[in-house]
């Protein structure tokens, strides 16, 4: 007997893994597997330099010059960006900064404002 789960949608036994998912081959429906002891959705948690706890809407202080890859514009220390959005990834802050534009940086340049 298999220890998989049914499938909820349409109450199959045929339910197979793939990679982090189990999947009917009945219906074709696809869902998480969630391990015990863990909730379905883990929150993602972003700090700035100095831990402070970082959330879409924040505005943050750069505190160091950061050089904008194949430009030669310097976003400078102090410079105060607004209404920021968390992002998965390596640059985890999204935002638009005046005068420069849109663009990505990393959460260990930045300090809650």
């Amino acid at each position: 007997m298999s220890s998989l789960p049914t499938c909820p949608q349409c109450s199959s036994e045929y339910t197979y893994e793939d990679g982090n998912l189990y999947v009917c081959p009945e219906c074709a429906h696809e869902w998480a597997i969630v391990a015990a002891g863990q909730s379905g959705e883990q929150e993602r948690v972003v700090r700035d330099a100095f831990g402070n706890l970082l959330q879409d809407g924040d505005s943050v202080t750069v505190v160091k010059d950061l050089k904008i890859k194949g430009s030669s514009a310097v976003v400078k220390v102090g410079t105060k960006v607004r209404n920021i959005r968390l992002v998965d990834g390596d640059h985890d802050i999204d935002c638009k900064i005046d005068g420069i534009g849109a663009m990505q940086l990393k959460s260990e340049f930045v300090k809650k404002a």
